[in-house]
């Protein structure tokens, strides 16, 4: 885990300044890196989870004169260094750095069909005066940009970005537009005018001399229903994704919230390593809601697994004023608004993290979405889904009560500019509805969560579920194999994959979601509508008009 930084100009100073507001992305090193021709600069700050950090110091100057600098984890790295040893590729620091070096080299941005990987990386070709820049599959590293006079700039967080982006502080009406009708904002647009986000699977090759995007590649999982389920080769094919999320030299926390995915990686990772470290948040005081039940049942099935299994676990003490304490941190490393109350606990939870050692996360995110975990998706069934554009109008009146509408012919517009009908299985409609969760939603507001909050304490957060292995066997499943036929039976193939194994309070429990009562605790103290002092908070945080 790493910050990338970049400029396609001469300009040290705003590199540094760059670096220097996002040091928590990484303690163990960072350098500047121009051209003679004065065309770029580029910056790294480092995060070594792989290798001795002088091994993994970037920018990095590629096989043939290339500069790469580079954010990530590639998962299958010893299958790609044992297949090209001997062909071209040494694999002498045992760096997935070079390995990526190396192959854009000889592949080009075809090399991203052969990783899996979670990546933002830039890329720049001095000879032909052009620049790439890349973001995974599943969108779990962002990278943001803008084109600006000077030409691309281009960061892993926006920070940076504000003070040479003109008119960035005025807030985008589309992306406002989008969050108050959907609930989140997965187009381009962020909230800060001017400047963009790279979507999940987008690659863009920039060229200096013209100032302008002159190719684009997207790397999709696509929901092709082609296989029959079947239980053991399910259990293989997810620990061997665990295993591949396990690499790396530092110490491992599971984000154990006491559901089915997540308590799936704390399991298969204690058989992969040996031993697991679990964190489970447990609220007080604890409020049984009349509909929602108790804040605290997952708290109490995660700690059936945990002492069932013998993980090294702890409970993390949630409270009012440990929300109120990292309210304004939540709000601030986010970048965004995002209508949760429960940021502030997911913040102070990777704190706790960090203060006992741990330097990379998992937690099981993506799992309800290739795996069919969500009643919506058995709700999806009345619905006539005949064509890809019935699944984005779907998807856009996808929350009941939306603080403002706005023009949902804009949106769908928007949407289809940034979700083409790559994903449409015309065989399998609510796979292709949950094709659209993966790329739309999951990384614009579960995984972002987990970048922004661990970075902030300098820890990498993977998704194990989230990999090209595991999320493309899932996709490749047919969606009726996973929804039954009450809106309780979700997530079926994890469910018969492990009910011999994990606990059946885990198993049979209904979906739940990993949150805080806030609006219990703050309603007894008078506070505001929650979501309105989000969005506000953030408009004071970053000084942003309207």
């Amino acid at each position: 885990m790493c910050g990338i930084y970049g400029i396609t100009a001469h300009d040290p100073e705003f590199i540094q300044n760059f670096i220097k507001k996002c040091q928590h992305r990484g303690p163990d090193g960072h350098k500047i890196w121009w051209d003679p021709d004065h065309q770029v600069t580029l910056g790294h700050n480092l995060l070594s989870i792989m290798a001795q950090p002088q091994l993994s110091i970037q920018p990095w100057k590629t096989p043939k004169g290339n500069i790469l600098v580079y954010n990530g984890e590639i998962f299958n790295y010893y299958e790609l260094k044992s297949k090209y040893k001997g062909k071209g590729f040494t694999g002498i620091t045992g760096c997935d750095t070079e390995l990526l070096a190396w192959g854009l080299d000889e592949f080009g941005i075809d090399f991203l069909d052969q990783i899996d990987s979670m990546h933002g990386f830039a890329y720049y070709e001095p000879n032909k005066k052009q620049i790439t820049i890349s973001r995974d599959h599943a969108g779990i590293k962002p990278v943001y940009y803008a084109e600006i006079d000077r030409g691309l700039v281009f960061g892993s967080e926006i920070k940076g970005l504000l003070d040479v982006v003109p008119g960035s502080r005025k807030l985008d009406k589309l992306a406002v537009g989008c969050m108050t009708t959907t609930g989140i904002n997965p187009l381009r647009n962020t909230f800060f005018t001017g400047i963009k986000k790279l979507l999940a699977g987008e690659t863009i090759v920039y060229d200096i001399a013209m100032k302008k995007i002159t190719n684009t590649k997207r790397v999709y999982i696509k929901p092709n229903s082609n296989k029959k389920f079947d239980p053991a080769q399910f259990r293989q094919i997810a620990k061997q994704s665990i295993k591949m999320a396990s690499i790396g030299q530092r110490k491992i926390g599971v984000f154990l919230s006491g559901g089915l995915d997540s308590s799936l990686v704390a399991y298969e990772l204690k058989n992969v390593l040996g031993e697991a470290n679990t964190f489970t948040n447990r609220m007080k005081p604890n409020y049984v809601h009349p509909k929602d039940g108790d804040h605290n049942e997952d708290a109490d099935c995660a700690k059936i697994l945990a002492n069932n299994n013998n993980f090294n676990h702890t409970e993390v003490v949630v409270t009012p004023d440990i929300v109120k304490e990292y309210w304004d941190d939540s709000i601030y490393y986010m970048e965004q608004p995002v209508y949760n109350p429960s940021l502030p606990m997911y913040c102070y939870t990777n704190k706790v993290l960090a203060d006992n050692g741990i330097v990379v996360t998992m937690a099981g995110d993506m799992g309800d979405e290739v795996l069919g975990g969500y009643p919506k998706y058995w709700k999806l069934r009345k619905d006539k889904l005949t064509t890809w554009t019935d699944v984005i109008d779907k998807w856009i009146n996808r929350i009941k009560r939306p603080i403002k509408v706005y023009d949902k012919l804009v949106l769908r517009n928007e949407l289809l500019k940034c979700y083409p009908d790559d994903l449409w299985n015309q065989d399998d409609p609510i796979g292709s509805y949950m094709a659209l969760d993966c790329v739309a939603q999951v990384p614009e507001e579960f995984l972002m969560r987990n970048d922004k909050y661990g970075m902030a304490y300098s820890m990498e957060g993977r998704f194990p579920l989230a990999t090209k292995t595991f999320m493309q066997y899932c996709m490749d499943i047919h969606s009726n194999e996973k929804i039954g036929a009450t809106k309780s039976e979700t997530k079926l193939l994890t469910k018969i994959a492990y009910q011999q194994l994990l606990p059946d309070v885990i198993v049979n429990k209904m979906k739940t979601g990993w949150t805080v009562p806030l609006q219990h605790w703050w309603n007894q103290s008078g506070k505001a509508s929650i979501p309105t002092m989000i969005v506000n908070d953030w408009i004071k945080k970053y000084n942003m008009v309207d």
